[in-house]
């Protein structure tokens, strides 16, 4: 398996490219056409334009997140829901049926992610101890490798953004598709990226199962807490669906878990293999209860959100200035950009938060940790005793 996602995510990489270079080529030459209407001077700056402000505030953000854990946690949770409305409000203002959707479903997030933030915030500064002493020792080289990572996100964001836009000139179907395709490429490429700060000394194969397999699991798993929260236990059936598809989420959660990469980058180990040995270190240790209400992933979330709105808001206002009939399309590939660039940014920070617990659970005596965690853990127990 290893070797069988190492191939294919190569030869994804090989045709995508060959893919992009061809339609860039096409689009130049139907943007050369008196009758055709796309504008390669209207389209390309305001999305460019956009990519260049992921990778500053990107960075910017990893500074003060390392620098201030604390201040970076309160504007990424407070701040993160007014970027998402005002995306929203700027899609309204486009006005085609799309963006009127997309408005809509952006000012409804923002309200969810603002209900979050209320319920969550008495965990902020449980998230600032454990963010702060997990990465008071850096790896070396962590800034060089950080911009080095936003850089290569950047020059590939925009490489592929030039055959997006070949494709909007032409706008077929399969035009249509080929935009898609190069979309979950790029998730997927991201991701890979994300996860290597983990697992960068050991071939990629392992990290390309974990890559793909991963956010998949998380959602499953996110998707069933969520279910079982809402449905208690007020309607037996809806009950029982609620906890088979919980008891599912938690089957494939040994088998595949963000925390796996620890063990993949420190032992070598394939992907499946260390998540169920994380997992298993976990329930040993008691950690689980922990690792549920920790906010790290959260906050790295949140930050891409927060990172993609103000990519949409610079491409969005742009294009809508300059050509409103770009504004919708510009903005969606602006916020994929914005939100993987910083999800890149943040990730070797999530990576120590990640080490740091598998390292806890593996020898929880060890006078090497502070009493950050058995403090947080006697403070769980007390809450649930109550």
């Amino acid at each position: 398996m290893r070797k069988l996602f190492q191939i294919i995510f190569y030869i994804q990489l090989i045709l995508i490219s060959i893919l992009v270079i061809v339609l860039t080529i096409r689009g130049f030459v139907y943007a050369a056409r008196s009758t055709n209407h796309f504008r390669p001077e209207k389209w390309y700056p305001p999305l460019l334009g956009s990519a260049a402000s992921a990778g500053i505030v990107s960075y910017l953000w990893e500074w003060i997140s390392f620098h201030d854990p604390s201040k970076a946690i309160k504007i990424a949770f407070c701040v993160g829901p007014l970027l998402t409305c005002a995306v929203g409000i700027l899609h309204i203002l486009i006005g085609c049926p799309i963006s009127l959707a997309i408005g809509t479903i952006a000012i409804i997030s923002s309200v969810i992610q603002s209900l979050y933030t209320c319920w969550v915030k008495p965990r902020f500064d449980y998230a600032t101890k454990i963010l702060t002493v997990s990465t008071s020792f850096p790896p070396d080289k962590t800034a060089t490798f950080v911009i080095l990572s936003i850089i290569t996100c950047l020059v590939y964001s925009s490489f592929l953004v030039t055959g997006i836009g070949g494709a909007t000139a032409a706008g077929t179907g399969l035009d249509i598709l080929f935009i898609i395709v190069i979309l979950l490429t790029y998730t997927w490429t991201m991701q890979v990226i994300k996860n290597m700060l983990d697992t960068v000394q050991h071939l990629v194969g392992r990290v390309c199962i974990g890559s793909a397999v991963v956010p998949v699991i998380g959602t499953i798993r996110g998707s069933a807490r969520a279910m079982k929260s809402v449905v208690g236990g007020t309607d037996e059936f809806l009950f029982s669906c609620a906890d088979y598809y919980s008891r599912l989420a938690s089957t494939l959660i040994t088998y595949g878990n963000r925390w796996g990469f620890v063990h993949v980058g420190v032992y070598n180990k394939g992907f499946m293999q260390a998540s169920a040995d994380t997992w298993g270190a976990f329930k040993t240790a008691e950690l689980i209860p922990l690792i549920d209400s920790d906010l790290t992933g959260a906050f790295c979330f949140f930050s891409g959100v927060a990172v993609g709105s103000i990519c949409t808001l610079v491409g969005g206002t742009w294009a809508l200035a300059i050509h409103k009939s770009y504004a919708t399309e510009v903005s969606i590939y602006a916020f994929f950009i914005g939100y993987f660039i910083c999800r890149v940014a943040l990730a070797w920070q999530q990576a120590c938060v990640s080490a740091y617990y598998v390292a806890y659970a593996e020898n929880p005596q060890s006078l090497q940790f502070d009493a950050t965690i058995p403090v947080r853990i006697q403070e769980l127990l007390q809450r649930y005793n109550v």
